[in-house]
């Protein structure tokens, strides 16, 4: 292997020695730990710690650096304490996550370090986003972000590259090519030799180094770093490197030919980075010996201080507490009471245009959304007032796009990010589900983004325009789901969806957008989130909906002539509890209706919560209707079919005859 020094003194060669060695020592010492029970899983990165320091040296501390599994060494390098490291690989309470998550999924703040969840491709659309934080605010810093040869296989990998290169975006892609994909050769995972030919075909440069030698990684990443500091750009760096043991421990090896074992041992970073110092004369095998006792008193020393720390006790309180970034919400009411006639899409046009001007980080991402304004043309107009730079256009992918939303927040923007339809959230399920939602329940990362999803049914779209979708993210912990039924609470949940630095779903009905109108307030407000509105009022029976049921229940009460409750949730996560039981009290009969399919749709658990808590205030059985159990047909008359609009008339009339 050789090593090349360039202008690098004694002394710092030793100091990259000392970073060097110190995740390895660390490694043998949780090996031990595992084989002893005391630790429950391991992921080694023994024989690739050269390229998680090299980079990590390469950066400066406030610049970001997001790692994977096998990448100990940045977090070392950046001096993240040992005792803490270590009480999180034990799950104590003073670990990154408090005893939530195991082993490298975690960030932290403090070191600008962003950690990984098991997705392994999400990360990459994050570094997008903390790179176009750099670019947006002009400053002259680069983002580093990890990525496996086997995770490179992933679309989250494509889509984030190709982002990165159509915005030009200040990050270096870093791709540990180390063989094998858990037990999946290189050669099942792709048909190339090198992640070279990857750039040409992005636009974009490709390095290929030798990812065992230290000082070829820095010799590489130093002046590349610097470069693109000044010049932003993003980068494929290959680090030729192999993983010595198991993708995790109990994985084993013996799915490895023996002749590569011995091929790539000879090429230990370590060993060969030793024997060059000592042929060198930069220090005597003593010398070294010296640097790594020092380093193995300290971890036996933060071992057992870690041990020494209690075991975490459950708190339901807090673990409830933690679920969002603490957000007081204090309504805004109009500065004036100046009202203009609004029609749906007017009002969400209105909101979003009065929040970008009260938030200057605020950026607004997606697919046709500037120059064109959107399908809907919601964004009509607003790159003339507020520039590209903030109404962007994006390729056509929305994973890469949520985290990068993610990514803005974590450098404390704000974004909104559209769904062209909200069909096609399921392109960017997984961030959601797994990034926005979890990210501060498991290391206090907020994340600060609302995703605007245009639904519903009733204009002849058919299954991939139209479903009803907002159950899917009802299920899920860490997120907020808004849902208004007029132009009113359209504009006013949008503006305090965007004011609260927590994730949003914001569902805004299709139908609606040019067939509803009102009376709205001209300036800028907010709507109480978490707070249903009662839309009408009676005695006879309640109706429980949101959405376009608020439409189809007041035509329905007024084709028959009742007086019922309408109890419009507008907000359905966290849907307010308080407002249900007082309609259930008042009226005694209930249905629940709502335009998503009945099975496993939101009307379940509202009607499963008031058999529960007002069971005894009920005069009959608690009622559902919802749209039928089949995707969304295009043909009129099976549309009007599968919607609930006609069938809510019989399940009144059957109620009340109950």
């Amino acid at each position: 292997m050789d090593f090349v020094r360039k202008q690098r003194t004694d002394k710092q060669l030793l100091e990259i020695y000392s970073e060097l060695v110190t995740p390895r020592l660390i490694e043998e010492k949780m090996l031990i730990l595992l084989r002893q029970g005391k630790i429950s899983k391991w992921f080694s990165g023994i024989g690739q710690e050269a390229i998680s320091v090299g980079a990590t040296l390469a950066l400066t501390n406030d610049e970001y650096i997001l790692p994977m599994h096998r990448n100990l060494g940045v977090f070392t390098s950046r001096g993240v304490a040992f005792t803490q490291l270590f009480e999180q690989f034990q799950g104590k309470i003073n670990g990154f996550t408090k005893g939530r998550d195991r082993s490298f999924h975690f960030g932290s703040k403090e070191h600008n370090i962003v950690g990984m969840i098991s997705h392994l491709g999400p990360q990459l659309g994050i570094a997008d986003g903390i790179a176009l934080s750099r670019l947006l605010r002009k400053e002259p810093k680069a983002t580093i972000v990890f990525s496996g040869d086997g995770g490179s296989s992933e679309g989250d990998f494509h889509e984030a590259v190709n982002v990165a290169s159509v915005w030009n975006l200040p990050v270096i892609f870093i791709i540990e090519n180390n063989g094998y994909g858990l037990s999946t050769p290189s050669n099942e995972q792709f048909n190339f030799e090198s992640f070279t030919v990857k750039g040409p075909a992005y636009g974009i440069e490709a390095i290929s180094v030798e990812g065992n030698n230290i000082l070829e990684v820095l010799n590489e990443l130093e002046p590349l770093v610097a470069d693109i500091r000044q010049n932003p750009r993003p980068v494929i760096f290959e680090a030729r490197t192999f993983r010595m043991r198991g993708h995790e421990e109990a994985s084993g090896t013996k799915y490895v030919p023996n002749e590569l074992m011995d091929y790539w041992g000879k090429k230990d970073p370590i060993e060969n980075y030793e024997k060059w110092l000592i042929k060198e004369k930069v220090a005597s095998k003593k010398d070294l010996d010296e640097v790594k006792e020092k380093i193995k008193k300290s971890i036996t020393t933060s071992v057992k201080e870690a041990f020494a720390k209690p075991d975490v006790e459950a708190d339901t309180a807090i673990e409830m507490a933690d679920l969002f970034a603490p957000f007081d919400q204090k309504v805004q009411v109009p500065k004036n009471k100046k009202t203009s006639p609004r029609r749906f899409v007017d009002a969400i046009s209105d909101g979003l245009k009065q929040s970008l001007e009260k938030y200057p980080d605020l950026v607004v991402m997606g697919q046709d959304v500037a120059d064109y304004g959107g399908v809907f043309k919601i964004t009509e107009g607003f790159v003339e007032q507020f520039g590209k730079e903030r109404i962007r256009n994006t390729p056509l992918c929305e994973s890469a796009i949520i985290g990068a939303g993610l990514g803005l927040s974590i450098r404390g923007m704000k974004s909104v990010v559209e769904m062209q339809f909200a069909d096609f959230v399921t392109c960017g399920f997984n961030q959601i589900i797994n990034n926005l939602a979890k990210i501060h329940y498991r290391w206090g990362q907020n994340a600060d983004v609302v995703v605007r999803m245009p639904t519903g049914a009733g204009v002849g779209a058919g299954p991939f325009h139209s479903q009803s979708n907002e159950a899917w993210f009802f299920h899920t912990p860490g997120l907020k789901v808004v849902y208004p039924s007029n132009p009113t609470d359209a504009k006013g949940l949008l503006n305090a969806a965007i004011e609260d630095p927590n994730p949003y779903l914001y569902f805004e009905h299709k139908y609606l957008y040019r067939s509803l109108s009102a009376d709205v307030p001209e300036s800028y407000y907010t709507t109480e989130v978490g707070k249903a509105a009662v839309a009408a009022k009676g005695t006879e029976l309640s109706i429980i909906t949101y959405g376009m049921g608020v439409h189809w229940a007041l035509e329905a009460i007024k084709e028959k002539g009742i007086e019922a409750d309408v109890l419009d949730l507008r907000t359905l996560l966290p849907w307010d509890k308080e407002a249900v039981a007082q309609t259930v009290k008042k009226t005694g009969r209930v249905i629940i209706l709502h335009e998503d399919c009945m099975t496993g749709g939101i009307g379940g658990e509202i009607a499963a919560w008031i058999s529960e808590y007002c069971f005894e205030n009920l005069d009959a059985p608690v009622m559902r209707e919802a749209s039928l159990d089949t995707p969304v047909p295009f043909a009129k008359a099976l549309e009007e079919n599968f919607l609930p609009k006609n069938r809510i008339k019989d399940k009144i009339d059957g109620l009340i005859r109950y």
